[in-house]
């Protein structure tokens, strides 16, 4: 199983905000959505938004919004 987690993390490395899906497009847009919400103040202050994958919900790192198909 794929498990597709996207992470808005802040400056010190804390995830702010993640969500996680088995469904990839649903993932690409939700990182998309993390991406355009960060305004250039929060880029240059070192607000990432990142999509990544983990084979299991145990390897998420926090408790996300689990989006289903």
């Amino acid at each position: 199983m794929t498990i597709w987690v996207c992470e808005q993390i802040d400056p010190s490395g804390i995830v702010q905000a993640c969500i996680a899906s088995e469904d990839e497009s649903q993932a690409r847009a939700c990182h998309e959505s993390f991406s355009s919400d960060l305004d250039e103040f929060q880029k240059s202050q070192g607000w990432t938004a990142q999509l990544r994958t983990v084979e299991s919900w145990d390897e998420v790192p926090v408790t996300p919004l689990k989006l289903n198909r």
